[in-house]
């Protein structure tokens, strides 16, 4: 299954629809760090693989833009950790 995300930067939040539900990882951006807050996804949509396609797209925003992320999500900081690549760019919450 493909996931589309997109960034909704007014809304400070990466967004993906599913099966007609909003899907959301929540985001602040302070100068050139992006901190993950919270990610939602509705029960109904769960284990769909919907929290890691908004959380991998959300760090390879970051690389792009040249950020750090501060993962503030419980599970944004379990991600991180099976997906090592992306550790690099992990910054101690502040």
């Amino acid at each position: 299954m493909v996931i589309a995300v997109v960034d909704n930067a007014a809304a400070q939040r990466f967004e993906a629809t599913v099966d007609g539900e909003l899907c959301v990882l929540e985001y602040r951006i302070r100068g050139t760090t992006l901190s993950l807050d919270h990610a939602g996804v509705p029960e109904a949509l769960s284990g769909r693989g919907i929290a890691a396609a908004l959380t991998q797209y959300a760090f390879d925003s970051a690389r792009e833009r040249g950020m750090d992320v501060v993962p503030n999500c419980a599970y944004v900081a379990a991600w991180i950790k099976r997906h090592p690549a992306y550790a690099d760019l992990v910054r101690a919450s502040s």
